[in-house]
């Protein structure tokens, strides 16, 4: 098969669901919650947009740092959230879109290259370029998500926009290519399927929310994006257009609240409403002055007290701790520069106070909270940054899938590339072809 079989012309135009056409489905399974979107496609004179008809969330169960760890559960959950957002639709749906941040999401930038035995690049030696490089593109016990290309050759020139229609002897590209662990996506699948739903792609968490949270000139001049989930933090890092890189450390804001009930020796629902109520990630002069009152870890009504600014002494170095982490990496991975002077904050547990000054302290960028845009329809109760990512598979399914491959993906085989393959080269440079790619096939 084809990977270009994945970017179907009419699913690209309206996002359909299969059945019901300008109709889609995005199903966000985090370790807090459950949040499924429909929505349908208004025409506008800008162009097509979103509009979210139906939404449902549930408190997670049976899920864990974004995996399944039991799968009755978690597919019970799911089913309720779709069913809600159904009944709030008034339409059922056979299919849905996932986001994954499990699996440990990782970035690899590979590089191939084919003859050009009539001297001018076609549309087709595009395809035969693509299809051999990611066929023969194999990582164990991974299974490709996405692939972007970033830059294409032809001979000795490079950073080529659209190549058709040039001559030369050779044709190069430079793809993205974004990986995740095989076991806790078929674990996801699996769960998906005991709901009798089709699975109709797999978006990673952090490239989503950047579609969804990021404005253009971001995108285009460069940006770090940060989604602070529960269980899970991701990274992407965007520039020039294209998504560059992605990572994910296994550390988020549940860490937090268990660090609290911890540190102040009460239950974890009691640790997550002082969190949420009296929690900062930067100190207040009268903090020592403002006491909390604290329910005991027994549970029997047993209240104690503690300054305020014992519980931000807990949370701050767990948070300092996430950003040094990402930071670090994406330092290691070479990206850091390449992403200029914006940070963007989304996610749940971006919305504690004082989040995004202590991330700009640690970045040294200019940081902003984001919430989803370009989508409407949605109400107060959904509108936040928790809800990033599933807004930004519903853009994503609105305009079409920029990358070769989109979900997980059937290479077929193709000969005649020769890849060249640098896991540690950094991504440091990239191609305008996101919005072009999606156009043109």
């Amino acid at each position: 098969m084809s990977v270009f079989e994945f970017l179907r012309p009419q699913t690209a135009r309206n996002g359909s669901n299969g059945k019901t056409p300008g109709v889609c489905a995005a199903l966000d399974v985090g370790s807090s919650k459950i949040a499924c979107f429909i929505a349908k496609t208004d025409q506008t004179i800008a162009g097509p947009r979103p509009r979210v008809v139906g939404v449902g969330h549930q408190s997670s169960r049976g899920v864990r740092a974004g995996a399944i760890v039991d799968m009755d559960e978690a597919a019970e959950a799911i089913r309720a959230a779709v069913e809600q957002a159904e009944r709030m639709a008034g339409q059922a749906v056979n299919s849905v879109t996932l986001t994954l941040s499990a699996g440990q999401p990782t970035s690899t930038r590979i590089g191939a290259e084919i003859d050009l035995p009539q001297r001018e690049v076609t549309e087709r030696d595009l395809r035969r370029l693509l299809d051999g490089a990611l066929s023969e593109f194999a990582v164990a016990d991974r299974v490709v998500l996405h692939a972007i290309p970033l830059a294409w050759s032809v001979d000795d020139h490079r950073g080529i926009r659209d190549p058709r229609g040039m001559f030369g002897r050779t044709l190069g590209v430079e793809v993205h290519v974004i990986t995740a662990a095989i076991g806790p996506l078929r674990n996801l699948m699996t769960c998906v399927e005991r709901c009798h739903f089709d699975l109709k792609g797999v978006v990673a968490t952090p490239y989503a929310s950047g579609l969804s949270a990021l404005g253009d000139d971001e995108v285009q001049l460069g940006a770090t994006l940060i989604d602070m989930g529960a269980g899970a933090t991701t990274a992407a890092v965007f520039a020039e257009g294209a998504l560059l890189h992605i990572d994910t450390v296994p550390v988020g804001g549940s860490h937090v609240t268990s660090d609290v009930a911890r540190g102040l020796s009460t239950p974890l629902a009691a640790a997550e409403r002082l969190k949420t109520l009296y929690g900062s990630a930067l100190d207040s002069p009268d903090d020592d002055q403002q006491m909390i009152e604290v329910p005991s870890v027994t549970g029997d009504r047993i209240y104690g007290s503690a300054p305020r600014s014992l519980l931000n002494s807990i949370i701050r170095p767990r948070l300092e701790e996430t950003f040094e982490l990402i930071r670090d990496r994406l330092d290691a991975a070479g990206v850091s520069k390449t992403s200029g002077r914006r940070l963007v904050l989304t996610g749940g547990a971006s919305q504690l106070p004082g989040t995004g000054e202590l991330a700009a302290r640690v970045f040294g960028k200019q940081v902003r909270i984001a919430e989803p845009s370009g989508i409407t329809g949605l109400g107060d109760a959904v509108s936040g940054p928790a809800f990033s990512a599933v807004a930004g598979v519903v853009r994503r399914e609105t305009r079409g899938a920029a990358e070769a491959i989109a979900g997980p993906p059937r290479l077929g085989v193709m000969s005649g590339a020769r890849i060249r393959r640098d896991p540690t080269r950094e991504t440091e440079r990239g191609g305008a072809v996101w919005r072009w790619f999606a156009e043109s096939f």
